[in-house]
């Protein structure tokens, strides 16, 4: 297979696994804490439908569940993007720390989650509490601690692979 398409599968396999076990990790959390869960990626692929002068169809209740729908399908694909971008990465030769990996895929995936959510006014990250910053930055390093175990997993020629 050429490394491009192996970096590439291999990259949106890894974030699908990281994408799980951030969605486990809020979800865990919600579980226990008994916090509700957040409303902003629903505001947030309101504004974006707004912003690009789209409609979405259906009654008011059809358009609220899929606004619904669309907010962790956008998070999905953030973390599909991420990984499939660090697979490409690892396919051509770029070598990043192991140690310094998990932190970059895992701010990279928050930078692009709540980038999307700043640009369009859902949030603004400068008004946010330290205890908020945290609470969003944990399950995105479990993100890319994930991400970046299945991508080393997959693609280290070191690896011992099941046969």
């Amino acid at each position: 297979m050429p490394r491009a398409l192996t970096g590439l599968t291999s990259g949106m396999l890894a974030g699908a696994a990281g994408a799980t076990a951030l969605n486990l990790f809020t979800y865990t959390h919600q579980a226990v804490a008994g916090t509700p869960s957040g409303a902003t990626p629903d505001q947030a692929a309101q504004a974006v439908v707004q912003a690009v002068g789209a409609e979405v169809p259906g009654t008011p209740d059809q358009v609220q569940n899929r606004l619904e729908g669309l907010g962790p399908v956008a998070g999905l694909g953030v973390g599909l993007g991420i990984g499939a971008l660090g697979g490409l990465l690892k396919a051509f030769g770029v070598k990043i720390p192991i140690a310094a990996a998990p932190v970059i895929f895992g701010l990279g995936a928050m930078a692009g989650s709540d980038g999307v959510m700043t640009a369009v006014g859902v949030t603004d990250p400068r008004t946010w509490t330290p205890a908020s910053v945290v609470q969003d930055a944990l399950p995105h390093l479990v993100y890319g601690a994930v991400t970046v175990l299945a991508l080393h997993r997959m693609m280290d020629s070191s690896t011992q692979q099941v046969r």
